[in-house]
């Protein structure tokens, strides 16, 4: 597991420093500006994607899924998913041309990765061993560059870059 500290200060004795538990890289195909994160098994979801998608927002929550809009129209989005212990580090928003934060429950710890274009992705990401309320903090950047790309003719991949980090919703 990773450990991070803020730089020039130590953890004194007895203080918890969050951790990273599980790190995983995927893509997400974006497509008419949005992808998901959704409940793995999702025959149970009041609400499954894209339905009731709002495109006026930079993430939004539904029972068992996440909806982020993206800068560009179509693309392949570069995605980090982090799942920590606890709260991570506050980032600095300076390197991030978007971030929001909401609550959601899970009843697995799988996620699969959603597109408008193609449907479900066969990338699935893992928060844990089984369902449970979270914590999300989703950052992007490159939004712009995305975005200049579907002017153009191009389609781009990894231009536009997310960083989302879950943790349990009672630390």
């Amino acid at each position: 597991a990773l450990r991070l500290q803020k730089t020039g200060s130590s953890p004194t004795k007895g203080q918890f420093v969050a951790q990273v538990v599980r790190q995983q890289l995927v893509e997400a195909y974006v497509g008419y500006h949005a992808f998901g994160l959704q409940e793995s098994d999702d025959a149970d979801l009041p609400v499954a994607f894209p339905d009731e998608f709002d495109f006026s927002v930079f993430l939004s929550a539904h029972p068992g899924r996440l909806d982020i809009t993206s800068g560009g129209h179509t693309h392949t989005a570069t995605v980090t998913v982090e799942v920590w212990d606890a709260v991570p580090p506050a980032m600095d928003p300076a390197g991030w041309d978007e971030q929001a934060e909401a609550d959601l429950t899970f009843s697995s710890g799988q996620l699969a990765v959603w597109s408008m274009h193609t449907g479900r992705m066969d990338d699935v990401i893992t928060l844990a061993e089984s369902g449970g309320s979270w914590r999300v903090r989703v950052s992007c950047a490159g939004r712009a560059e995305a975005a200049a790309l579907s002017e153009g003719d191009g389609t781009g991949v990894g231009v536009e870059r997310y960083l989302i980090q879950f943790w349990p919703a009672n630390t």
